[in-house]
């Protein structure tokens, strides 16, 4: 999952692409127009029906006959990615554990059709980042932070499904969990921590926060010890390098020569990210100081990447645009703060987060998503992405719940 910032004087045209890759800059495009949405913040929203309807734009407009999700409508329509793809899944996963079980069919088939990003020539598997529509093609290179994510997806398609489908969510999880192991990513540099990818850039708190969530849950089902070492290790590097204990928030990432380059940038999803994975800590690992880590983040991010005047989680400490599937991260955070401590102050963040989003960002004729846009609507990047669509429709379909 990549990360960008955008200087004021290029905000249009400048934006990043892709399975966590930044591409170059394309051609300027006019942003769309702003139709403000007939109810504001406050207001009574049907998240159920927000859901759907972004799961119909999203089938109508970016389902391929494959059942894969071309990358998006503009610049990128001609191929599929593979985080992209798994964050439908995850939308569709938490359609059907609300009862949704018409989602079963596009999530199973997208499942089926992620083989074809799989590494088969290498006993040590992993996903490439990228194919063509029809799913030719596999290529570009191997992130950890995208195998670590789908291994957290097929997790969760394993708690909806039965039978064959769930063992083989669960066991294609395992096997990302091993390439993880096994890839050559982790070493000594910096201390230990996995780098974003098979280039070996930079090693990122998100990145790693996602493989400390999927060695955890792994553990938990297995009860194999080598999930839980892994854990422990990617917890500990974690907490060393990468805490800043005056924000009490955690930092971009790491990377440069000698003992490397701290970047001290804070992002919502990095952020939220550790906090689903404190809580994941504290039940697995029986550890009740881990919950109240959790929330300390959480009253942290509430604090530093909460925007108060727009009520919404703002992108990084230095951009003033809003996007849909990072920021709605941070809601999904809240909704996991609140099922484990019943704190409904953690509901209000998470609605009200989305319900920005829903002003923002979203195109009130068609229900698609809008890449980025400012705070009030206005900037709007002309791109719609699957992944952003993905991720509205899922944490509205958790909101949905309550």
């Amino acid at each position: 999952m990549k990360k960008i910032f955008l200087n004021a004087l290029l905000i249009l045209s400048i934006f990043f692409w892709a399975a966590c890759k930044k591409d170059s800059a394309v051609a300027p495009v006019t942003p769309p127009p702003v139709v403000p949405p007939t109810t504001g913040p406050g207001a009574s929203v049907d998240y159920l029906k927000l859901a759907q309807e972004t799961h119909t734009f999203t089938t109508n407009n970016l389902l391929t006959a494959s059942y894969g999700y071309r990358a998006n409508t503009t610049t990128h329509a001609n191929n599929c990615y593979e985080w992209y793809n798994v964050s439908q899944i995850y939308a569709d996963a938490a359609m059907v554990g609300i009862g949704q079980t018409k989602h079963l069919a596009y999530m199973n088939n997208t499942f089926k059709f992620m083989e074809n990003m799989w590494d088969k020539k290498d006993l040590r598997g992993g996903y490439f980042a990228s194919v063509n529509l029809d799913g030719s093609g596999a290529g570009g290179d191997k992130y950890v932070d995208d195998n670590a994510l789908s291994g957290m997806v097929y997790l969760e398609a394993y708690e909806v499904t039965t039978g064959a489908d769930k063992q083989a969510y669960l066991a294609k999880a395992k096997a990302c969990g091993d390439w993880l192991i096994n890839s050559g990513l982790w070493d000594n540099v910096y201390g230990g921590g996995f780098y974003w990818n098979t280039l070996k850039p930079e090693k990122p708190t998100q990145t790693n926060g996602l493989t400390l969530q999927l060695f955890l849950k792994l553990y938990s089902l297995t009860g194999e010890s080598i999930y839980r070492d892994w854990a422990k290790q990617v917890n500990d590097w974690l907490n060393a390098k990468m805490y800043d204990p005056i924000s009490g928030l955690y930092i971009w990432k790491i990377d440069g020569p000698g003992e490397g380059k701290r970047h001290t940038d804070k992002f919502t999803y990095d952020n939220a990210i550790m906090v689903e994975a404190f809580i994941l800590y504290s039940k697995i690992m029986n550890d009740p100081a881990y919950l109240t880590r959790a929330q300390n983040i959480g009253k942290a991010m509430n604090i530093t990447l909460w925007n108060s005047a727009w009520k919404g989680y703002i992108f990084n400490t230095n951009e003033t645009r809003i996007n849909p599937a990072w920021c709605a991260w941070g809601s999904q955070a809240m909704i996991r703060l609140y099922e484990a401590d019943k704190n409904e102050s953690w509901l209000v963040y998470a609605k009200e987060n989305i319900n920005r989003l829903n002003i923002a960002n979203r195109n009130q004729t068609t229900f698609g998503y809008y890449f980025f846009a400012g705070f009030d609507g206005q900037n709007r990047s002309p791109e719609i992405e699957t992944v952003d669509q993905a991720w509205m429709q899922r944490i509205q379909a958790l909101l949905s719940k309550y």
